[in-house]
């Protein structure tokens, strides 16, 4: 089975709430909510992918040691097996704007729950609560 490995990141504002994001239209598993972040290229550490696809994706620049490693998922879809480590990031340039997702949300760590999820990223959201408190 193909291994899939995929980085994502868990942004935080001043209010404890976390950013997700609904994928949009044309994608697999489009209208579900995801926690941003992206496929790793050729070539490039983890932390380098989330910087990039925080760029592309929501227009924000993050710098590296601002990236805190906080959890992972491990979890077998049909045709492949997606292994996603989560960071935390609560410091960032510019404003968050929706450049590839249908939209966007800031929620409390507790009513991550009430948005429906791709299956791998649902497993994310305990550590969060954790991390966060409910909220």
């Amino acid at each position: 089975m193909k291994l899939l490995l995929v980085v994502a990141c868990a942004l935080i504002d001043a209010d404890s709430r976390v950013l997700i994001a609904q994928r949009p239209q044309g994608k697999s598993m489009a209208g579900l909510w995801e926690f941003p972040g992206g496929k790793m290229e050729p070539g490039e550490r983890p932390e380098e992918t989330l910087i990039r696809e925080l760029h592309e994706e929501l227009g924000i620049t993050v710098k590296e040691p601002c990236l805190a490693p906080l959890t992972f998922a491990s979890f077998a879809y049909e045709d492949f097996h997606l292994m996603m480590p989560l960071w935390v990031c609560r410091r960032w340039d510019g404003p968050v704007v929706a450049r590839e997702h249908t939209a966007l949300k800031w929620v409390r760590p507790s009513k991550l729950r009430d948005y429906p999820m791709p299956p791998a990223d649902e497993p994310l959201i305990p550590p969060l609560i954790d991390l966060l408190g409910p909220g």
